[in-house]
């Protein structure tokens, strides 16, 4: 059992689950894999190893880091794994039927699963946002800042698009009008240039 970690000196929070059904010898395999790592490296190992431990251990660490935000206001994005053990739990004893009558004992191993998350250092902030940079990457929260902003402006854009039809449809109605009118003022045009019927009858005696 370790317990290097003082809470009341280091911004933290410790998640633990007893009585896991699950020897303690396993669960250490995966431990040791995300023991001193960042918490997006930490959940990278876990949801990809093939050991079942890994589900176990991946619950802890999000109940861990669940109590950092809401119990200590802890950025999720500033955690790392500082600490990480298990210990041995009370030993089911069970028994399996043998051949001649004969029986066998089964011991089903549990264990105590216990992870400690803690704030990175100022120093450690930095180099690691240097490196982000470098790579040419981004923090989840510079991610989710961007996600939020690009929302907003697709928002902004849309409410310009829902009022340029309305004017595009008042440009229409308007040159349809002014058409209809230029059409009336054509007609009446030439009605007015069109001789009456019945002067151009021509009188029988001046036909003779």
């Amino acid at each position: 059992m370790s317990g290097l970690i003082d809470l009341d000196v280091i911004a933290g929070a410790k998640a633990t689950h007893k009585y896991a059904r699950l020897s303690a010898s396993k669960a250490r395999v995966v431990l040791n894999l995300i023991r001193d790592e960042d918490l997006a490296l930490a959940r990278d190992r876990l949801r990809f190893c093939e050991r079942g431990a890994a589900e176990v251990v991946s619950k802890v660490l999000e109940s861990a880091v669940a109590n950092a935000a809401n119990n200590e206001q802890l950025d999720a994005d500033e955690l790392y794994v500082a600490e990480c053990w298990a210990d041995e739990g009370p030993v089911l004893k069970r028994w399996r039927p043998r051949a001649r009558g004969r029986a066998t004992r089964i011991f089903k191993q549990t264990s105590h699963i216990t992870v400690i998350v803690a704030q990175l250092s100022t120093e450690e902030l930095e180099m690691r946002e240097a490196r982000l940079a470098a790579s040419g990457s981004q923090t989840a929260a510079a991610a989710r800042a961007a996600r939020v902003a690009a929302s907003r402006a697709t928002t902004d854009t849309g409410d310009a698009d829902e009022t340029a039809p309305e004017d595009a449809d008042k440009t229409a109605t308007d040159n349809v009008d002014d058409i209809d009118d230029a059409a009336d003022e054509a007609a009446e045009a030439a009605i007015d240039d069109t001789a009456d019927p019945e002067e151009d009858v021509a009188d029988p005696e001046e036909r003779n």
